[in-house]
């Protein structure tokens, strides 16, 4: 049995395809192995929590209960989460939630009673990771064609999939790792460095 408690997904790009400032649930597509990555952490009694940044809701282009229509689509189609956390802000509202801030990282380890030390965050920006650091929390990159190439070598672990993300936090407790290098399953440094714009 892994040590780790609780891991805490980013939505869009990890999750599910990335559609900017998606409002539509019909839109909503889980990206490849999602569902067996999540059944394979439920079976392992690990509880999963949702942290995504909407700021498609500070701008004007959906609302709360558009974000919270597309949530329950993705309950429904990769199962049950623990806790969501949201951060409805833009990039200069000067929130405490807003990833690469900690805020709901910090938030969701304490709605599921679980120390952030003994949780894994998920995904696919570097901000995703950062906001686990911050919040001393470990972080598991899983790069996209829009990581950056200097967010997957800055990573403290990356892996090429969500399979094989939850493969690596069931096997390697997160805090046994060697320091130095990072722990890499993959390297897609030569990815195109576009980004989100959430």
């Amino acid at each position: 049995m892994s040590p780790v408690k609780a891991v805490l997904f980013d939505r869009d790009g990890t999750l599910v395809h990335d559609v900017p400032y998606n409002a539509d649930p019909a839109r909503v597509r889980p990206v490849e192995g999602a569902r067996e990555a999540l059944d394979e952490l439920r079976a392992h009694g690990i509880r999963t929590g949702v942290v995504t940044n909407q700021s498609g809701i500070a701008r004007g282009l959906l609302t709360e209960a558009d974000a919270r229509r597309v949530n329950r689509r993705v309950e429904e189609l990769l199962g049950p989460f623990d806790v969501w956390a949201l951060c409805p802000h833009g990039p200069d509202d000067g929130c405490h939630c807003r990833k690469p801030r900690p805020g709901m990282v910090l938030w969701a380890a304490g709605r599921i009673c679980t120390d952030p030390a003994d949780c894994v965050v998920i995904g696919d920006i570097g901000s995703d990771v950062e906001a686990a650091r911050r919040a001393g929390a470990h972080g598991i990159l899983v790069p996209t064609p829009q990581t950056r190439p200097e967010e997957t070598s800055a990573a403290p672990c990356v892996a090429p999939d969500l399979p094989a993300a939850v493969r690596l936090l069931l096997g390697t407790p997160p805090g046994d790792r060697p320091s130095g290098s990072p722990s890499v399953l993959a390297d897609d440094a030569g990815r195109s460095p576009r980004r989100r714009g959430v």
